[in-house]
């Protein structure tokens, strides 16, 4: 029996009404229903009061004595409290609203309550009662199931119809693991893991439970990513470069500046890649300021060397400028003709542009996503960069890969991103980390300061521009509204403005048009504005090495990344520079993540430390990036299952049991009809 196809209208008590009800939390068929697990459990085992925590949820058991009393409130609102003897100590017992039970309580008999324990009172807030020595008896011990449900559906309702369910069909639910795998991490079968995590007899028995649901999960996520990517790379003949080292070692030599050992790292693994017959499809991870363009002006001359064009992708015109700037600069003196192609451009400027990459006279190109209109034509595309990924779209990053005859693929992103988040949100991707700055960059100073000493903020930047240096002042977004957020900016520029007067300011904000953006940006980067207000984060990226302080207002509405993001504005050039968070915190969190800001400028641990803050749905940019939301598994919490999963995954798709062994034929059979939605949905 397929359950993924059997309507959840088959379990005995749900009728067209209730399905209804059910499909509005996602629930369709009998293997939704199944796979729709608690978030938490009621603990029913009873208590030890010596160990039991303050305003945490526990089980008692004791003798009552003396005579219930009752309080109204008015005339329906009404306090029920009676004294009770738990293992030798007296409790206070109350009820709201639930005066019905005075009759039922009687001195000196046996009762198990459970709520909230307040140690300090020695009192519980009483959610639930058993009276009777048959319902203890049952009740006692527990673990029971809590979902998360809305107005349709109540949880003691959906708890019944999932036990319906298993009665009904648990004997239908397959195995989906090989025995192999079974065996050599000593895990339950499906059915019965599934049915444990439901209605646990123990906490042990859970356990186990999770675990074997866990990696199941991990598991076949990670396969299904190895399968896309062997599917990416042998069904597209990629192209096998010819690249000469020694002149590519020369021109490393040349380099301004020694790479690190880190860059050294991932050019080695970017140049295999390369040389490799099947296509290089690889994410470049670094830290602000780590060198990633270094990389990337190594690697598309070593595809010029192979006799290939490259192109690079950024997502606005200011960079594509700055950009083509740098890469003039390491790669015309080696003979190499660097042109840049964005839409801000003429249309005479354009033609000649396009004409040169169709003739093959350019051999690379800088640009935004005018690089993938239907009009460019490129000679011979063999290498494609995306700079900031995650601002473009899927469909974008596809087109630009499509103009070449399956041109070898570099992301690059300047979002450190924790190794765990990095294999799921990328995990189709090989992933390479720049995880080290360049010698003799200064840190950033980070200060974190409350609004009322705005004045002296104000004189510090006052000061700075004095020498000639320049300033970024960020304001958060307050709302969702366009209109006050543009209120905002405009009443702090004009604040700034007037209080730096003669120093000129200039305003950022979400209402310009994008070639306004670039003009004020340009401004900027020529030093024809001194402090530049922003509502928007300013451009990743954006070098300007004149810049040295960086304020961000109302800092705590920020997320770590972005904070980081932002700090990475300055501190580009040889100066020493200062990033100020100006903020009164109005939570524990917000207070945390101006402590983290001014206690490291690793980008790899304020990443792991925004991860553990916010959680993997909420992590900084990851969500758009695709990061499942998984069932059962915590990305923090089972870090060491996911690398497992991932390398057994990887194994796998490589080796040939998953083709010919009977046992992996329902892993054959999952695979196949991955493959069938993803040719539906392409």
């Amino acid at each position: 029996m397929n359950l993924d196809a059997t309507a959840v209208t088959e379990v005995e008590g749900v009728g067209s009404k209730r399905a209804k009800d059910l499909a509005s939390l996602g629930i369709h068929s009998v293997a939704d229903l199944f796979a729709y697990f608690p978030y938490r459990y009621e603990d029913f085992r009873l208590a030890d009061l010596t160990e039991a925590a303050h305003d945490e949820k526990i089980t008692l058991q004791g003798t009552l004595f003396g005579t219930p009393s009752t309080r109204w409130y008015g005339k329906k609102k009404s306090r029920l409290t009676c004294r009770m003897q738990v293992q030798g100590v007296t409790v206070s017992l109350v009820w709201f609203n639930q005066h019905f039970l005075k009759n039922k309580l009687m001195p000196g008999q046996t009762i198990t309550v459970h709520g909230k324990w307040d140690a300090h009172r020695l009192q519980m807030n009483v959610e639930r009662v058993f009276l009777s020595a048959e319902e203890q008896q049952r009740q006692i011990g527990r673990l029971e199931p809590v979902y998360s449900v809305n107005a349709s559906v109540t949880v003691s309702w959906l708890r019944k119809t999932i036990a319906q369910a298993f009665r009904q069909f648990g004997g239908e639910i397959q195995e989906c693991l090989p025995q192999a795998l079974l065996t050599r991490y000593k895990l339950m079968e499906r059915a019965r893991a599934m049915m444990l995590l439901h209605f646990p007899k123990g906490w042990e028995e859970g356990r186990q439970a999770r675990r074997r649901m866990v990696y199941e999960e991990l598991f076949l996520y990670e396969l299904k990513l190895m399968w896309r990517r062997r599917l990416e790379k042998t069904e597209t003949a990629g192209i096998a470069h010819s690249i000469d080292h020694q002149r590519l070692d020369a021109f490393i030599a040349d380099l301004p500046f020694p790479l690190t050992a880190a860059q050294r790292r991932v050019v080695d693994e970017i140049l295999m890649d390369m040389e490799e017959p099947e296509r290089m499809i690889r994410l470049l991870q670094g830290d602000v300021g780590s060198g990633k363009t270094v990389v990337a002006a190594i690697a598309l001359y070593a595809n010029h060397l192979g006799g290939y064009q490259g192109a690079l992708m950024v997502p606005t015109e200011i960079l594509a400028e700055q950009h083509l700037h740098s890469l003039k600069g390491l790669l015309e003196p080696r003979g190499l003709r660097v042109i840049g192609l964005t839409g801000g451009m003429k249309a005479k400027e354009r033609r000649e542009a396009m004409g040169q990459l169709q003739m093959g006279l350019a051999d690379v190109v800088v640009g935004t996503h005018a690089l993938i209109q239907e009009a460019v034509t490129y000679r011979n595309l063999g290498l494609v960069i995306t700079d900031e990924q995650h601002r473009f779209g899927v469909k974008q990053r596809g087109l630009l890969r499509e103009k070449g005859q399956n041109p070898d693929v570099l992301y690059m992103t300047a979002t450190p991103i924790p190794r765990t988040m990095a294999i799921t949100a990328y995990g189709d991707m090989d992933v390479s980390t720049i995880d080290e700055l360049p010698a003799g960059r200064l840190p950033v100073e980070t200060y974190w300061v409350k609004q009322d000493v705005w004045p002296r903020v104000i004189q510090f930047i006052q000061k700075q521009c004095q020498e000639k240096r320049q300033a970024y002042v960020i304001c958060p977004l307050i709302e969702e509204s366009e209109k006050v957020d543009l209120q905002n900016a405009q009443s702090v520029f004009e604040e700034i403005a007037q209080e730096l007067a003669p120093t000129r300011v200039g305003l950022l904000h979400g209402k310009m048009a994008a070639a306004e953006k670039d003009e004020v940006m340009r401004s900027y980067a020529a030093n024809e504005v001194q402090v530049l207000v922003s509502t928007t984060v300013v451009e990743v990226g954006v070098n300007v090495p004149n810049a040295t302080v960086m304020v961000v207002y109302d800092a705590d509405r920020f997320g770590l990344a972005q904070l980081h993001q932002l700090r990475g504005r300055v501190g580009r050039g040889s100066g020493a520079s200062t990033c100020i968070l100006v903020a009164n915190p109005a939570s524990e969190t917000g207070v945390e993540r101006m402590r983290v800001m001014t206690e490291t400028t690793d980008g790899f641990e304020i990443a792991r430390r925004d991860l553990e803050l916010r959680g993997p749905g909420d992590f900084f940019g990851v969500r758009q990036s695709g990061t499942p939301e998984f069932k059962v598994a915590d990305l923090m919490e089972d870090q060491k299952v996911l690398e497992v999963a991932r390398a057994d995954a990887q194994l796998l798709v490589k080796s040939d049991v998953l083709w010919e062994k009977e046992e992996y034929t329902p892993l054959r059979r999952w695979l196949q009809a991955f493959e069938n939605a993803a040719s539906i949905v392409d």
